[in-house]
């Protein structure tokens, strides 16, 4: 599923034009990203939790011509699917 894809659902769910429901989808964007610059941590109580890694720094290799490079460190986010997530996402059925 891709953004637009998302927006559509998100469009059904809440009987609002895909307009407004792009504007929800940015809006959450924004905000979880707010959220781990911030705080470092999002924690969405039974979804689940994004939080902030740094990554290390290391050395890369170019896939072409297998010359080495250096590959800064910086920062990723990390997602903990919550119990109720994990639960709906195995029911038989």
């Amino acid at each position: 599923m891709n953004k637009t894809e998302l927006t559509k659902r998100v469009s059904e769910h809440m009987s609002v034009t895909q307009v407004e429901a792009r504007r929800f989808v940015n809006a959450f964007e924004a905000s979880l990203a707010e959220a781990l610059i911030d705080d470092k941590t999002l924690m969405l109580q039974g979804f689940g939790t994004f939080y902030l890694w740094e990554q290390t720094a290391r050395e890369g290799r170019n896939p072409r011509t297998g010359e080495t490079c250096p590959i800064s460190p910086r920062l990723s986010a990390k997602f903990k699917p919550g119990k109720f997530l994990l639960r709906r996402l195995n029911e038989k059925g």
